[in-house]
């Protein structure tokens, strides 16, 4: 079995940290948006896990654990958000939603 060069996942990496950012910057719908938060902190576990794995860091593993729960409580609590701003609102797009006034 041969190993994946520490490059080849850094590469990924940033790739999936890009496409996450411009998701977020270009994107109106907060979903979208959420969603491309998401993919920017699956970004930062692959690095996380990378450098741990090629430094014999066993603890970076144990820690991408914690980021992935972190995001899944943000996940839950975003959406909650969406939808209870949506039921206000009727829309998801973040420049309707820009002066949440009556």
């Amino acid at each position: 079995m041969t190993a994946i060069p520490l490059g080849h996942i850094l590469t990924l990496a940033a790739l999936l940290f890009s496409l996450g950012l411009v998701g977020v910057l270009t994107r109106r719908n907060v979903l979208i948006m959420l969603m491309s938060v998401e993919v920017m902190l699956n970004a930062v576990n692959l690095t996380l896990v990378g450098f741990s794995r090629y430094n014999a860091w066993t603890e970076g593993h144990v820690l991408a654990f914690f980021i992935i729960a972190v995001a899944a409580a943000e996940a839950a609590v975003g959406l909650a958000l969406v939808l209870s701003v949506f039921r206000l609102k009727q829309t998801t797009y973040i420049d309707d939603l820009r002066l949440l006034k009556r």
